[in-house]
């Protein structure tokens, strides 16, 4: 499966954005799929997934009550509404996909596919 994410761009604190993911080759179906992000000089860091099954919901605690992951099956999409942004939200955010499993949703080396980062920038 190919993820392309896209809707990165720049705001000011306390501003929205809404990030999208979406997939060709192959649909979402079975998979876990998860949104996680880098800053400049920092690790990467996990930021919000949703398993297939149930669906279940996780969040970072960072992110908790300002991040909103969701998906549009018919679109083969999974977006990331971000509301209340902060200038510690700045990074490059990715999507990815991998098997559908809770245990590992934080750890970004279970995830098989990628997207290619998009960029938010929050300023001051």
């Amino acid at each position: 499966v190919q993820l392309q994410a896209s809707g990165g761009g720049l705001v000011q604190a306390g501003g929205s954005l809404r990030l999208s993911c979406a997939a060709s080759g192959r649909t979402f179906s079975g998979y876990s799929v998860a949104w996680f992000r880098q800053a400049p000089g920092k690790e990467r860091e996990f930021v919000a997934a949703f398993t297939w099954s149930g669906p279940r919901t996780y969040y970072a605690d960072s992110v908790k009550g300002r991040l909103t992951i969701s998906r549009d099956n018919a679109q083969n999409t999974v977006y990331l509404r971000m509301n209340s942004l902060k200038p510690e939200d700045t990074a490059v955010y990715y999507c990815a996909a991998g098997k559908d499993s809770p245990a590992y949703l934080q750890d970004g080396g279970w995830y098989d596919y990628w997207g290619q980062g998009t960029l938010v920038t929050v300023s001051s």
